[in-house]
């Protein structure tokens, strides 16, 4: 069953997978990916790993978003690549009908270690700009409790800016659960004119420690109560999803009741939860 073409009602979500490394994991996130369809996303983003390692996953995946009826955006990493390769990489995507793109360094954060033609993130997007003009909708990461290995919130917020003045057209967040962290990055970056929606994005909780591994490694910040309390639960799953989803909603609504663009999910491939917080949302 494809996916209906209907413009997306309410307000605007969108979603990100990462590409399956099986046949058993394509066959479920063909699943997944019907079930979610019902909130009409905006587009589908989808994950890119770090050296070209999956890429072909990701095309895969994007090829079949789009065969659905559904806006995809692949993530396009730059880390280690070459004007050229990057060159032939944007003429497939496009060759695709792919029109969207969220431009990343890669596994290093704008300006930190070397490797490629591509010191910046920025850098990217301004070549994709110089190659292909308007041809691509370009989103860029954003950190509003900044990147872990920045050297300092002053360097990250530069960093940000850089690509907006490369030519970024909007930016997903990392996923905070502290929304004055998003509110005062918002502030800071419309402050140096980088005046690009900036759309947060959003990890339900379903598994305490999943959570802590990610955080730990991504650098979001999960407030002390909240991890407190995901301990205080142990190995009580049920509970861990129905406080999770309390904490997620409560967030979401926040922030689209203070006028956030949209909301962008980190499905982790799943679709319950993510459907539940729209669910409650009414969106």
């Amino acid at each position: 069953m494809n996916a209906a073409k209907t413009e997306a009602t309410g307000f605007p979500v969108s979603l990100e997978f990462f590409p399956p490394k099986t046949e058993e994991g394509a066959a479920k996130l063909r699943t997944v990916r019907q079930q979610l369809y019902a909130l009409h996303p905006e587009f589908c983003s989808v994950t890119y790993g770090a050296g070209g390692s999956t890429q072909e996953g990701t095309f895969t995946t994007v090829k079949e978003i789009l065969s659905e009826g559904v806006s995809a955006a692949s993530h396009f990493s730059c880390i280690g690549a070459t004007r050229q390769s990057v060159r032939e990489q944007l003429a497939v995507l496009k060759g695709m009908g792919v029109r969207r793109l969220v431009a990343l360094r890669g596994d290093l954060p704008s300006g930190y270690g070397a490797g490629g033609e591509f010191q910046y993130a920025s850098d990217l997007v301004a070549f994709i700009r110089e190659e292909t003009g308007r041809d691509f909708h370009i989103e860029v990461a954003a950190y509003p409790e900044v990147h872990p290995q920045a050297r300092s919130p002053e360097a990250d917020l530069k960093a940000y800016v850089a690509k907006v003045r490369a030519g970024a057209d909007a930016a997903i967040t990392q996923y905070f659960y502290n929304s004055d962290a998003y509110f005062r990055f918002v502030e800071d970056t419309y402050k140096l004119d980088a005046d690009i929606p900036v759309v947060p994005g959003i990890m339900p909780i379903s598994s305490s420690t999943q959570l802590m591994r990610f955080s730990d490694a991504c650098g979001a910040e999960i407030p002390r109560w909240i991890r407190l309390r995901l301990q205080a639960f142990g190995d009580d799953t049920a509970s861990i999803k129905a406080f999770g989803l309390d904490v997620v909603t409560d967030l979401c609504d926040q922030l689209r009741s203070a006028g956030v663009p949209a909301l962008h999910f980190y499905t982790m491939n799943q679709s319950a939860a993510t459907l539940e917080i729209c669910r409650r949302l009414e969106l």
